[in-house]
């Protein structure tokens, strides 16, 4: 089954990019996973306050991961599953993907803000795209509900 990998973080373009997948892979019987990312420089501290950091930051992934998991469910009929990383954001998005063969397409949302498509977008889909084994799908943060399902 092909997947579609969305990263998933507090953005408001994180929604647009778990609409756009989950529609798609409703519509060609593939699968959903969501990658929460925990970065590393939040644990810079003593190693009991890094440790309690790192779980409350796991914590919080999964938190939002049920909520989207349960919108997914009830609205597209996916049920997504979930991985959590530790590591630069970018790196661990690429890491992941190669350990993962049925990951078939990753799901980045843009911007809403006129600086620019955010800072993944701009690392993945040009820096390092030629380092990505899937293509990348960028949906814009500007796009409703319904201009995304119509394009899906």
């Amino acid at each position: 089954m092909r997947k579609f990998l969305v990263v998933l973080d507090d953005t408001p373009e994180c929604l647009n990019a778990m609409r756009f997948a989950a529609i798609r892979a409703a519509k060609t019987g593939g699968g959903v996973e969501l990658l929460g990312i925990i970065a590393p420089e939040e644990f810079q501290h003593w190693i009991g306050v890094g440790e309690v950091m790192r779980a409350e930051a796991r914590e919080k992934i999964e938190a939002h991961f049920e909520v989207f998991r349960d919108r997914m469910e009830k609205v597209e009929g996916i049920t997504p599953t979930l991985a959590i990383r530790e590591g630069e954001k970018a790196r661990e998005i690429i890491e992941h993907i190669k350990e993962n063969p049925e990951i078939g397409v990753l799901v980045l949302g843009a911007g809403t803000k006129g600086d620019g498509p955010g800072p993944l977008v701009t690392e993945l889909a040009g820096r390092r795209v030629s380092e990505m084994p899937v293509p990348v799908t960028v949906v814009p943060g500007t796009m409703s509900k319904e201009e995304i399902i119509a394009v899906s």
